[in-house]
């Protein structure tokens, strides 16, 4: 069995791992519109190697159903019209077993377009492939944000897996320690034939002045005196936008918090739990991200500042593999760490190409480059991204009001 299809299998297999805990009424929630419905994903990444690798490249390919193009397209405007986002959650058709039988049908015809060894398959063929895998990892992540998102929006506060969430309270947190840089000329971006996507890319030179960077992220422990301050009343913390957004959605709290029974809870992948003050602050808006970094006569770092920084601290983290679907307290000090896993980090970067970028060709073309307008770069992946998936030059976007990526905080200051 060749590596290629040994990736596809292991990671087509790695999602139905995902939804394994869920009821068959778990696969068509959708609580809001950001949120698709389990069984949408489930199709949709489904749908993606059928449409770019299955009908262009494999001879006689029989299309599983024609009407799933419309249903299971998601943004792509050059291959035609597409059901509307907001209302996957109505669709009770297919049923979830269809949709399974769409997945083993697709899987076992690319099977047989990568039996050819290795060295046969075209570049063409090679480079949608390795697309539609990352492709599906980043769905396996918004899988799990929207089942969280989808239970915690129910009274019962359903359990998804009782094996994750949290390691034992630790003491807290160490003191936050600054790692200098001096600045200077700096290139940053992706360079070299290993797989990226294009807003990584092309690797080039930025100029920073002096800064310094945390050593971890920002606990809850931390975030809990924002609150106590009243922060969230405060307005001089606030982006203009985040504060109109605060006093009309009332926020008071990360997503996900409530205090009750004279204590600070949080929804879990395991259901409610305590609020572990010494493990990273998740669930937060840029704008409580910003705000935070104010308070705390401070601020968001650049994505620039963030890829030199994180070059000490290239391996290791807490992923997806690890199973407790949530950020981990750190046990370092006065260390480099958390670059990696737990929460994607907020930056101060708006979400820009590249000097220089060129988009993929095709309809591939709509896959990042379209969305560069309005949003924040986020880097360094969460407790619920592939380890096999992040890279040191990953570029996640976010607009800056969302909060139920697994989103967290790394402060930086002028030197």
């Amino acid at each position: 069995m060749n590596n290629f299809i040994t990736s596809y299998n292991t990671i087509r297999a790695q999602t139905e791992q995902i939804c394994r805990p869920l009821a068959v009424e778990d696969y068509v929630i959708q609580a809001m519109p950001d949120v698709s419905p389990a069984k949408w994903h489930l199709a949709h990444v489904t749908w993606f190697f059928e449409t770019f690798l299955l009908l262009p490249y494999l001879k006689n390919y029989q299309i599983f159903n024609p009407n799933y193009g419309f249903l299971f397209n998601s943004y792509y405007e050059s291959l035609g019209h597409f059901h509307e986002r907001t209302r996957r959650g109505i669709l009770s058709r297919p049923t979830v077993q269809e949709i399974y039988q769409y997945r083993q049908y697709v899987d076992e015809n690319m099977q047989i377009l990568l039996q050819d060894a290795n060295s046969k398959l075209a570049d063409e063929i090679k480079f949608a492939l390795e697309l539609g895998l990352h492709h599906e990892q980043q769905h396996q992540e918004l899988l799990l944000m929207d089942i969280k998102y989808n239970f915690a929006n129910n009274p019962l506060r359903p359990i998804y897996s009782s094996n994750s969430a949290s390691n034992t309270e630790l003491s807290a947190a160490k003191d936050i320690t600054w790692l200098s840089h001096l600045g200077g000329l700096h290139k940053i971006g992706h360079i070299g034939k290993e797989f990226a996507y294009d807003n990584e890319c092309p690797q080039h030179s930025v100029y920073l002045a002096p800064f310094k960077i945390s050593n971890r992220l920002i606990t809850n422990q931390e975030y809990l005196q924002f609150i106590l301050d009243g922060a969230y009343q405060k307005s001089q913390y606030w982006l203009a936008d985040g504060w109109q957004l605060v006093k009309k959605e009332n926020w008071q709290a990360p997503l996900y918090w409530e205090y009750y029974d004279d204590k600070w809870w949080t929804m879990t992948l395991s259901g409610v739990c305590p609020i572990e003050l010494s493990q990273p602050v998740c669930h937060v808006s840029y704008y409580e991200a910003d705000a935070y970094a104010r308070w705390a006569n401070a601020r968001l770092p650049t994505e620039a500042e963030w890829e030199i920084s994180a070059k000490v601290c290239r391996s290791g983290g807490n992923f997806l593999e690890a199973a407790t679907l949530h950020p981990q307290a750190t046990t370092e000090s006065n260390q480099a760490t958390q670059f990696f896993g737990d929460a994607w980090e907020w930056t101060n970067s708006a979400y820009a190409p590249y000097p220089g970028y060129v988009p993929f060709s095709g309809s591939f073309s709509e896959y990042n480059g379209k969305f560069t307008c309005n949003q924040f770069v986020l880097r360094g992946g969460s407790a619920i991204t592939p380890e096999s998936h992040i890279r040191l030059t990953y570029r996640n976007f976010f607009y800056p009001n969302q909060r139920w990526a697994f989103t967290g905080i790394r402060l930086a200051r002028n030197l």
